[in-house]
């Protein structure tokens, strides 16, 4: 286990991202209808507009249209204004186009790079949390605080099983309905508690209420990544005999999440003062973020074909509030929960910025800055202004579609 004054990444390990090939297939259903919208949306983006940049646009508008929704329930609860719950529709609308488009505008200006694949997902992997987290407040489950936490760590685990299947097989794998038919599902989730109110989710059908129905879509999309994962596993990895990518064990990832999960599960269930039941968002915020930290570290050993350490100073965190418990609460948890969120959110934002840093350093790149013209552009430009000035001027979007065929993730 390693501090931030040491670099993550060694030199063989920045050698081997640098030579890091994407892989991914999709058979996703609502990705082929959108093709048309994201690449009349990425012609329209402007070419000094960096790929990054578009994706952290994105995360940024997600994350505070859901904290509108926290603020109003923070318990999930108390029911939001319906104009927060449109508000937070359009944020998840916005964040998916965009992080649709990003992958495109890299190809369009020439300017991807493993760094943007990386930066993708670690955006995914924090959005997953806001994304499950505004879903749940939206229907009011912290009425059922247990269907809650079940919600949304079965959306990070999810995200997690998906990031485990590439680390065996090095391909990441999206199934008929998939991350896109999630999140067009939560943002219908968002337009009914705007125009029928929360309480809506309270009717009943037969013996159960509809807001229950999202417990059952979790658990069945578990079973299904969880089934294709465990298929993965069983077929062996494409490493030597059979292991990951980095040949190692592919059952070592299960370790560093399962310290994320079942410290979350224990000190929810052994809490005297009820602290998740109370404070479900700041408890899911706090735990999402290790997991979100976790997540990072399992895509960056994917890419640069390397062991993952099975500890992390983010778990520090969740250690305050075992440590806290085990002493009889010493500390109200309360305020020790708010001190283990502000740990893991800058352990994670130093995390996150420093592998950034030294990838850029490495590959001689900027983070949210591309050359403007690009140097593929001009000579395309030039070339297509001897034949037909007209075609340089405008993005075709039949020029832009067969950039990325799925929803795009390098960057």
């Amino acid at each position: 286990m390693q501090f931030y004054k040491e670099r993550i990444l060694n030199a063989a390990q920045l050698k081997r991202l640098s030579e890091h090939k994407y892989s991914c297939t999709s058979a996703s259903i609502l990705d082929a209808w959108l093709q048309p919208w994201w690449c009349w949306l990425v012609s329209k983006t402007p070419l000094w507009l960096a790929p990054n940049l578009i994706t952290i646009l994105g995360l940024i508008i997600n994350i505070v249209t859901t904290l509108i929704l926290v603020w109003y329930s923070p318990d999930g609860r108390q029911e939001p204004p319906r104009w927060a719950c449109a508000v937070c529709a359009l944020g998840v609308f916005v964040y998916q186009s965009l992080d649709a488009i990003d992958g495109k505008q890299a190809r369009r200006t020439g300017s991807q790079s493993p760094l943007g694949e990386l930066f993708d997902h670690g955006c995914d992997s924090i959005s997953t949390v806001f994304i499950a987290l505004g879903a749940c407040i939206a229907v009011k489950l912290g009425d059922y605080p247990t269907w809650m936490f079940f919600q949304c760590f079965c959306a990070m685990t999810l995200f997690y099983c998906a990031h485990w299947q590439a680390y065996v097989t090095g391909t990441l794998r999206m199934g008929r309905i998939d991350v896109t038919e999630a999140q067009y599902s939560i943002i219908a989730i968002h337009l009914v508690s705007a125009t029928l109110g929360a309480e809506f989710w309270s009717t009943k059908v037969g013996a159960l209420e509809l807001r229950y129905s999202l417990g059952g879509v979790a658990l069945v999309g578990t079973s299904l990544t969880v089934g294709a994962l465990a298929a993965a596993i069983v077929a062996g990895g494409v490493g030597k005999n059979g292991s990951t990518v980095a040949g190692t064990s592919i059952l070592s990832p299960v370790i560093p999440f399962s310290f994320v999960v079942v410290p979350a599960f224990i000190i929810f269930q052994k809490s005297e003062s009820h602290v998740y039941e109370n404070h479900p968002a700041l408890y899911i915020l706090a735990f999402g973020m290790v997991a979100a930290k976790v997540t990072n570290r399992l895509v960056v050993a994917h890419m640069t074909k390397s062991e993952m350490e099975y500890y992390d100073w983010s778990m520090l965190g969740p250690a305050m509030l075992f440590l806290n418990q085990y002493f009889n609460n010493a500390l109200p948890e309360y305020y020790v929960l708010w001190l283990c969120t502000l740990w893991v959110c800058v352990d994670l934002i130093r995390y996150c910025a420093q592998i950034c840093l030294e990838i850029c350093d490495h590959l001689k790149i900027r983070l949210f800055r591309i050359p403007y013209p690009p140097a593929s552009t001009a000579a395309s430009m030039h070339a297509s202004d001897r034949n037909a000035a007209s075609d340089s001027e405008k993005s075709d979007p039949e020029d832009v579609a067969p950039l990325l065929n799925n929803n795009s993730i390098i960057s």
